[in-house]
């Protein structure tokens, strides 16, 4: 984390800086924004009598304590069953419950449906790993920011690039979360916003999270394909395995199509619930614009790890990491390309991703032997102590597994 001066400070560097991967933003007249106060997320009592289970407990802890209007936990065990702990509210209105499968937005993890693309485009020789980005995308990287004869396809994937993060830069310009969740950004536009800032280390010499990159991993495969980001994902991702509840939005689209719980937002520890269910995530695009399920995203990684999605020799170059130490809020993460491992206290080892964007964050790993949880909360941290929580969640769900 690059500043620790202050819990919101830190909190702040930590999702734009690790995880965040779609925020947007055009006010639209006429849409009602509805506040309630962050402390009336409801309790939830346990679903099962007696001896309530470990991972039951944490996602009611969630709530109750972290202080989440809701909470699903989504776990695939060794015996092949899928299982959902729910807890707090889907909709505080109407005091709904969170839906046991219902379609979030999944913000950064679209990173590994983004990788995935790329290599299979280097398992069918369109695309080498080592080759300079200017030779997919000339005269697209040229700036103060970075400078694509210098920078590697591999590097983009790996966030070794250097390249400014363009996230950053559109929050700390004077937007805030809300005032820009419905605007509609063209993906040019952010990779201009990134170059225009100075480069964070030289191509190779570090780690360092940046949207960029994925979005100029979208643009690549348009490029060498001909054909949108969107469509191929879906064509060549989406649809072989099956995943019914998981699409990209079409430009413009803020809505969440359908069962879904509503998402919200604090503007401070303790603040009041703003309801942003409706919000435009083209600032994501290609590094975090995806909206899934948690059993569908499971599946996703399961299938991943399993070999169906790319080749051997693609999937252990994804599988190849570096120390990334910003990554996330706990010690220990290793980034690959797009795929993230961690091994938890347990000593299971964990791959994945996580993600967070207004309204919704999840975080969600898998393992080599099938097993997977995916936890998803209706709303982003306010304090470091809610990130935590969620991370805890998360290892507990895998290690119970």
């Amino acid at each position: 984390m690059r500043d620790r001066r202050t819990t919101r400070t830190a909190l702040r560097a930590l999702l734009l800086g690790g995880l965040l991967t779609a925020l947007p933003a055009t006010l639209l007249a006429g849409v009602p924004t509805s506040t309630v106060p962050a402390s009336a997320a409801p309790e939830t009592p346990s679903a099962t009598a007696g001896r309530v289970p470990a991972v039951q407990r944490q996602v009611e802890r969630l709530v109750a304590e972290a202080g989440f209007p809701g909470a699903t936990i989504t776990v695939r065990g060794e015996d092949g069953r899928v299982r959902t702990y729910r807890a707090g509210a889907g909709d505080l209105r109407t005091g709904a419950p969170m839906p046991e499968d219902g379609r979030v937005r999944i913000a950064s993890n679209t990173k590994m449906f983004t990788a995935v693309l790329v290599l299979q485009l280097v398992a069918e020789g369109e695309v080498e790993l080592d080759a300079a980005v200017e030779r997919y995308l000339p005269g697209v990287v040229r700036g103060r920011g970075g400078d694509g004869r210098r920078i590697t396809v591999r590097q983009l994937l790996q966030q070794t690039s250097g390249l400014p993060d363009y996230d950053s830069i559109v929050i700390d310009g004077g937007d805030d979360l809300r005032s820009i969740a419905h605007t509609y950004f063209e993906p040019h536009e952010l990779v201009d916003a990134a170059l225009a800032e100075e480069p964070q280390f030289a191509p190779g010499a570090g780690w360092a999270y940046s949207n960029t990159n994925y979005v100029l991993l979208g643009l690549l495969a348009q490029r060498v394909t001909g054909r949108p980001v969107g469509e191929l994902v879906q064509r060549r991702i989406i649809a072989p395995l099956g995943l019914r509840d998981t699409y990209w939005p079409k430009a413009g689209e803020q809505r969440i199509r359908g069962t879904h719980p509503h998402g919200y937002h604090a503007d401070e520890p303790g603040g009041a619930w703003h309801d942003l269910t409706r919000m435009d995530p083209s600032l994501g695009w290609a590094a975090g614009q995806l909206v899934s399920t948690p059993r569908d995203l499971g599946r996703f990684m399961a299938a991943l790890l399993r070999g169906d999605l790319l080749p051997p020799a693609q999937l252990a170059a994804m599988k190849r990491t570096v120390a990334a130490a910003d990554f996330d809020l706990d010690p220990g993460w290793r980034y690959g390309l797009g795929l993230a491992r961690r091994t938890l206290d347990c000593g299971v080892t964990g791959w994945g991703h996580g993600g967070d964007i207004q309204g919704f964050e999840t975080r969600n790993l898998a393992t080599t032997d099938g097993r997977w949880a995916v936890v998803t909360v209706n709303a982003l941290p306010t304090e470091l102590s809610m990130l935590a929580a969620v991370n805890r969640a998360v290892e507990v769900a895998l290690c119970r597994s």
